[in-house]
């Protein structure tokens, strides 16, 4: 009787050694660590992905090379609006898991664009500016819904308006710890990840809260 011989869903060669819910089956350790969010869409709770999450090396970013270095992020800047900085860094994740095949890439296009719309804002004109892909695209407009409903909440309530200075500073805050999260690879989603870590992933009505707007 012959022996069948299990080998590696991805090269087909090597004797697999861990089961990869991305491909549905058996690979080795070599195409795990080659493929991993390069050709293979890997689940954010798959645990050999979440263990190389540890190890894996991001973007060194050059100072000079960073977009929208004119926009000052302060600390005081931070701390000041908090529960926006909550607010859209949880949205974002959100529409982010929500978006099919949204990867690293889709949700660093989405924010460039968002800053973009957001300068013109500030020049006294409007152009909406979006991604050419689909993908990004998408998330653009969902986080554009998500502000303009937070807008009439606090409107409906009395609040204090959002001034557009106040969202673009929180973009580009975003856009940078995006580009310093970026593990290089085509499928990554390091960045998705580490907004998954750092913001809710439920929250309530932000206008629940008094002191979403405090300025």
């Amino acid at each position: 009787m012959k022996t069948t011989v299990m080998k590696c869903k991805i090269c087909e060669t090597r004797k697999p050694r861990r089961h990869c819910p991305g491909v549905g089956g058996d690979i080795c350790s070599i195409c795990c660590g080659n493929e991993r969010e390069v050709t293979v869409n890997c689940p954010l709770d798959c645990a050999y992905l979440m263990e190389a999450r540890l190890h894996e090396k991001l973007a060194v970013i050059n100072p000079e090379e960073i977009p929208n270095q004119d926009v000052r992020v302060t600390e005081e800047f931070l701390r000041d609006h908090e529960p926006l900085l909550i607010f859209l860094g949880a949205k974002l994740l959100e529409v982010s898991l929500e978006t099919a095949g949204a990867v690293d890439s889709d949700v660093r296009e989405a924010l460039d664009s968002l800053i973009r719309t957001y300068r013109t804002l500030q020049s006294g004109l409007y152009y909406e500016s979006r991604p050419n892909n689909l993908v990004g695209a998408a998330i653009h407009q969902k986080i554009q819904d998500a502000v303009q409903e937070l807008r009439n909440q606090l409107s409906e309530k009395g609040a204090t308006a959002i001034r557009d200075a106040e969202i673009l500073g929180v973009l580009v805050f975003l856009q940078r710890v995006g580009l310093h999260q970026s593990n290089g690879r085509p499928r990554g989603r390091s960045f998705i990840d580490y907004l998954r870590a750092n913001f809710p992933q439920k929250q309530e009505s932000p206008v629940s809260a008094p002191s979403l707007i405090q300025v």
